[in-house]
């Protein structure tokens, strides 16, 4: 096992999180690997691009959106210099499939100068309640008992310093990857759609929490503008689920990891 005492600054793990998913997964690869995390999140929301010294491995963990790395993770990592890094891996969860994602991750490992490690598909519980179903809780825990195996497995080829195995790629996957995720930000991510009702108590978590600063309090409820990511953190994470996606989240389970 690699560990940062034996090694030094070896490994770095770069996390972005909405709803706790990849939080999660990331918290259980650096127990393992006794290294730590980067809050990709807390960077991205203060438009910090400095230099990161990563040490030559780097993992990233991130959920999916429309069949890729979120769009927001990508743009920080091209912005950003990953000090020391030589190996990038990419863990990504989602509520179904990845897609042909792992094309577009080699071509960032490639610009970044960096070996492409592959990336690792773990399915765990949808959070994307403006298009899908949350699952309820004694569903969403039964889906992330059964990502452990998947979690257990890319940890062991990090700690091998091995290539992930290539995952699916056919047809649909490239056609997601390819043609409709690009399709998709300006046709469905968007924040105008969000409303909030009287039950709002005003404390501000969905303005804490958005990592595009893309919320503002305004008489004690919130207001979005037009940087939207989709995340789901404002209305999951919302105490008073007085947060709505227009009519497609009514009546849905929110989920956030925290609350399992």
């Amino acid at each position: 096992m690699f560990r940062q005492s034996e090694v030094g600054d070896f490994i770095m793990i770069l996390c972005f999180s909405g709803t706790g998913n990849s939080r999660y997964i990331a918290k259980k690869i650096a127990a393992e690997l006794e290294d730590e995390i980067v809050d990709v999140n807390a960077k991205i929301k203060a438009a910090d691009y400095s230099p990161v010294k990563t040490g030559e491995n780097v993992i990233v963990v991130t959920p999916t959106y429309a069949w890729r790395i979120p769009r927001i993770v990508s743009d920080w990592l091209f912005k950003t210099k990953l000090l020391s890094a030589k190996r990038i891996w990419f863990v990504m969860n989602c509520g179904s499939e990845i897609g042909n994602a792992s094309k577009y991750n080699s071509s960032l490992a490639e610009r970044k100068h960096l070996c492409y490690m592959g990336t690792s598909q773990i399915l765990m519980p949808e959070n994307y309640i403006a298009m899908f179903n949350a699952p309820q809780p004694d569903e969403a825990r039964k889906i992330v008992v059964n990502a452990e195996p998947s979690i257990e497995c890319a940890i062991a080829a990090i700690q091998s310093d091995r290539h992930f195995a290539s995952p699916r790629s056919n047809l649909y996957d490239r056609f997601m990857s390819s043609a409709v995720n690009p399709l998709f930000y300006p046709l469905f991510v968007k924040a105008n759609a969000f409303t909030v009702s009287s039950a709002c108590i005003g404390c501000g978590q969905c303005v804490r929490r958005c990592p595009a600063n893309n919320i503002t309090l305004h008489d004690g409820k919130p207001v979005w503008g037009k940087d939207c990511t989709h995340c789901m953190a404002c209305i999951c994470y919302c105490p008073a689920e007085a947060i709505e996606y227009g009519k497609k989240s009514l009546g849905k389970p929110r989920y956030h990891f925290e609350a399992l």
